[in-house]
């Protein structure tokens, strides 16, 4: 069983930056593939980044790509995501989501864990 809490979000201006965590609970949090997804105002939940247990392999939707970066402190139980030139398209509620020994894979149903989410506001 694993616990998700995510932290960090707010409100930003347009071109600002924020720094997103998601602290996980139990002992085994090396052995998950770590994800961002998020759901904006009237729209479905999409997938936004993902790390691997490892490290080594990341992933991230085209959307975000070269603005959002991923990375994860195994030792600190922790994941993050690091967001700059935020967007006003980019106001949502972020959700931090674990997958048991799975791939870096953008499908929701891969992930066994979720947490409550944080809100993340960009105004323009």
């Amino acid at each position: 069983q694993v616990q998700l809490v995510e932290s960090g979000g707010g409100l930003v201006q347009a071109g600002g930056s924020l720094r997103l965590s998601c602290a996980a609970s139990g002992r085994t949090f090396g052995s998950y593939t770590m994800g961002w997804f998020r759901q904006g105002p009237g729209k479905e939940r999409e997938f936004v980044a993902a790390i691997s247990w490892s490290v080594i392999n990341n992933r991230y939707a085209d959307s975000v790509k070269g603005r959002f970066t991923i990375s994860r402190d195994n030792a600190k139980n922790t994941v993050y995501l690091r967001m700059n030139s935020l967007k006003p398209e980019d106001t949502a509620i972020y959700y931090c989501a674990a997958n048991y020994r799975g791939g870096v894979t953008t499908g929701q149903g891969s992930y066994d864990y979720w947490g409550q989410g944080t809100q993340v506001t960009v105004s323009s």
